[in-house]
């Protein structure tokens, strides 16, 4: 615990956010840090609630209590220590993560839980900053090696934890970047790339090799890679979008959100892009309420659209819900894009895209409401959205690259399914540990 009677004297108080205006300028980080003083207060709000219900809200695991007591009395570097026993990359989840610990925190009975994700990101932005953060090589080799298929968050946490077990280590990245999701799927506004690269140098010093441009698929190409390696590990993510094939799905206009969001990220890298979809000066429909969609309101508003409507299947969820604790609340919440502008809509099921010249116009929808746990058609609600371009943020359906058999693991949303990057990482030191107690056995 921090403050004994911390939680009592303080109250919640989260980093700064740049000023809308500003920050639609650019596609620079919208959070500021909390500075020491407030990073110590918030760690002094965590209570002694006897049960840290915390614990089995984070995935990993994290030592919650343990890290704010550390930052409540100074003590920084104990701090990211007992935060990296659990977590590779606390700078990610300190960034990008919906903080499912906080909804499990005892103070959130009464919405106000300590702030551990901002807490967690300064421990590791501050560890950073003093240089505490630094290549931890085996000190012995095993002289086994393993191939890793995908650099996303659970194949770089799966490769850094067995490099430093003293395996040898091999990633293979289809894209021309390393990153997976940190890198092309996740706009720059909410996690800086040069987060991902500083990591990625960390874990090159420790052994890792990094092979980019190598598109690994179907079972020969899988079984060739098993051949020369002790094992192999899948970890290509939950690539395959969810499309929606109904009436004018083939008219320019109607796109998935990740081609849209990619080449963004592309161009903010430094890339020349020829051809992308673009918002500027458009009307922009976006089919999906979740993390993605939001992603793509935000980089429409930066791009410069016309208007954006953000559009939900399901009924808008209630804003309080104190009856789920200590479990994830389905609850309405406003995500830093949706702050910035825009419109929301929610139990709005399209039916088909309109067009002229091949080109869109507009979306005709029909309201929906559940009875008896089913969508069923408002009669008489049927209404036309107009749209110039209409992203498809409708999550995803799985993985490119399926196989099994001695040797050959898979983690992260490739085995689990469409998920969170601190699932991934969990997932990805879990599937370590199996894969060195295979090698080691």
């Amino acid at each position: 615990m921090g403050k004994p009677t911390g939680f009592l004297e303080i109250e919640r108080e989260l980093p700064a956010r740049r000023p809308v205006q500003a920050r639609l300028r650019d596609f620079t980080e919208i959070e500021t840090r909390l500075t020491v003083v407030q990073a110590r207060d918030q760690g002094a709000r965590c209570m002694a609630c006897g049960v840290p219900f915390c614990h089995s809200g984070c995935p990993l695991g994290n030592l919650i209590p343990d890290f704010n007591q550390l930052v409540y009395e100074d003590r920084w570097r104990e701090a990211i220590d007992a935060l990296h026993t659990t977590n590779n990359f606390p700078e990610f989840t300190g960034r990008v993560c919906p903080a499912p610990c906080e909804a499990a925190c005892v103070l959130n009975i009464e919405g106000i839980p300590v702030t551990i994700e901002r807490i967690e990101g300064e421990i590791a932005d501050r560890a950073w900053d003093e240089g505490w953060i630094r290549p931890l090589p085996a000190r012995e080799r095993t002289g086994r090696s393993v191939a890793i298929i995908g650099s996303g968050p659970a194949g770089l946490a799966c490769a850094q934890e067995l490099a430093r077990l003293g395996h040898d280590v091999t990633v293979l990245e289809r894209d021309d970047r390393v990153g997976g999701l940190l890198r092309y799927g996740i706009p720059d506004f909410k996690l800086d790339k040069a987060f991902v690269d500083r990591r990625v140098a960390q874990m090159e010093a420790e052994g890792v090799t990094f092979r980019t441009g190598v598109n690994v698929e179907g079972e020969a190409a899988l079984a060739a890679l098993r051949a020369e390696h002790d094992a192999v590990v899948i970890a290509v993510g939950a690539t395959v979008a969810r499309d929606l094939p109904i009436e004018g799905r083939e008219l320019r206009g109607v796109h998935l959100a990740m081609d849209f969001l990619v080449p963004q990220n592309r161009v903010v890298a430094g890339d020349s892009v020829s051809e992308r979809p673009h918002a500027e000066g458009k009307r922009v429909v976006i089919l999906g309420g979740g993390d993605t969609g939001s992603d793509c309101l935000g980089t429409s508003l930066r791009q410069g659209a016309r208007s954006v409507a953000q559009v939900e299947l399901m009924p808008q969820p209630p804003e309080h819900d104190p009856l789920a604790w200590p479990d994830w609340p389905m609850i309405l919440r406003t995500s830093s894009s949706q702050e910035e502008g825009g419109e929301r809509d929610f139990a709005v099921m399209t039916k088909r895209f309109l067009g002229e010249g091949g080109k869109l116009t507009a979306l005709e929808a029909v309201r929906v409401e559940l009875v008896d746990g089913k969508l069923t058609e408002v009669p008489g609600s049927t209404m036309t959205i107009e749209a110039d371009l209409c992203l498809l943020a409708l999550g995803f359906v799985g993985s490119t690259l399926k196989g099994s058999g001695d040797g050959v693991f898979t983690c992260g949303d490739a085995r689990r399914g469409q998920s969170l990057v601190v699932w991934a990482i969990a997932e990805g030191r879990d599937c370590a540990a199996q894969v060195h107690g295979f090698l080691t056995a």
